[in-house]
């Protein structure tokens, strides 16, 4: 691949220097000097709501803000009417990854080969192509068709709301399962209970203690060069890009946790570890994709743990009225919702 010409990389960091996004600079320093123009002249309200990024040869340039998709007409302007607006070319999708890889796609053969490439600031660009296949194994995507570039952001303090169920004692949590359906903030708010359990909170007494994440995918911590992006508490390990499954039994085996912390579990090696955690008296944190108790325990592997109480807490989120509301919190010993506001026995609720 070319890179930029001298001109063109001179114009793009003049650009970049006088960016009113400045909280949105590593997003910047990949976008097309085209594309990036259109970002700084768009409101910073706008911009920080932004979820994900979209570039799809010869189809629109299609940004998710608030849940909804927003095209662009020529002038740069924002619209939610897919006409004459603004197309994504080889030339944007190549350039895009030029910037995304620094120009090396070699170095990146092992992220690029699962599909997405963490950036600085840990965000993550997904990326679509044609497969190369080698021993029955994807060695590498080539020919790039499609890029997305999920925004990632801290919200400190959302996980406020929950940590007061998680806590069992001044040094002691509930293993806890966080449930949510995509795109509702489960990844977010696991981010900030992780951070809260790490350096302790005053609020409820809670001394910090060590926290070991396994971070297979690199969402939690968004770590770049090794380095986590993300503010995870000054008592916490990160052991990144490894299955889940393995990493757990190395972090017990290594780094003596008090908590391990995953994300998104449900596999049959994944299940087994936790229970091998729980056996070291370890205790664990952990996300599964769904919208409500009833709908993941008619998975096997989850209905286990749910069944033999190996999890204590469950917190269901939802996207509504907005991302990242706490539906329910539930005490699986007694039973019961846990929220202040929605105080029941759910064998009441549900007839069981």
């Amino acid at each position: 691949m070319n890179k930029l010409g001298d001109k063109e990389f001179g114009i793009y960091k003049n650009n970049l220097r006088e960016s009113k996004c400045i909280n949105n600079r590593e997003i910047l320093e990949i976008l097309p000097i085209r594309l990036r123009n259109i970002f700084n002249n768009l409101p910073n309200r706008f911009i920080n709501d932004v979820e994900e990024i979209r570039f799809r040869v010869n189809s629109p340039l299609i940004i998710n803000c608030r849940g909804d998709d927003y095209y662009f007409t020529k002038d740069g302007r924002s619209t939610k009417v897919n006409i004459d607006v603004i197309t994504i070319n080889k030339d944007d999708i190549r350039t895009c990854f030029q910037l995304v890889t620094d120009y090396s796609a070699y170095a990146l053969e092992e992220e690029i080969r699962n599909g997405f490439i963490t950036i600085k600031g840990g965000h993550r660009v997904g990326i679509c192509g044609k497969a190369v296949i080698e021993g029955g194994k994807v060695r590498t995507i080539k020919d790039i068709s499609g890029l997305n570039i999920r925004i990632s952001r801290e919200k400190y303090g959302c996980g406020e709301k929950v940590i007061k169920y998680i806590i069992k004692g001044p040094e002691i949590i509930f293993n806890t399962l966080i449930v949510s359906p995509p795109g509702c903030g489960k990844t977010t708010i696991l981010r900030d209970i992780i951070r809260l359990i790490s350096n302790g909170t005053k609020s409820y007494d809670f001394k910090g203690i060590n926290v070991s994440v396994v971070d297979e995918r690199s969402e939690i911590a968004g770590c770049y060069d090794g380095v986590p992006q993300k503010d995870l508490g000054m008592r916490t390990d990160v052991l990144d890009g490894c299955p889940k499954a393995q990493g757990m039994i190395m972090l017990i085996r290594s780094m003596s946790p008090r908590v391990i912390a995953t994300d998104e579990i449900g596999r049959d090696e994944d299940i087994y570890a936790l229970k091998e955690a729980m056996n070291a008296g370890v205790k664990f944190i952990t996300t599964v994709h769904g919208d409500s108790l009833d709908e993941i325990i008619r998975r096997n592997n989850i209905a286990t743990l749910i069944e033999n109480k190996i999890f204590e807490r469950v917190i269901i989120l939802t996207n509504k009225p907005r991302v990242g509301t706490v539906k329910e919190i539930i005490d699986l010993e007694s039973n019961t919702i846990l929220n202040d506001d929605l105080l029941v026995d759910r064998r009441e609720k549900y007839g069981t």
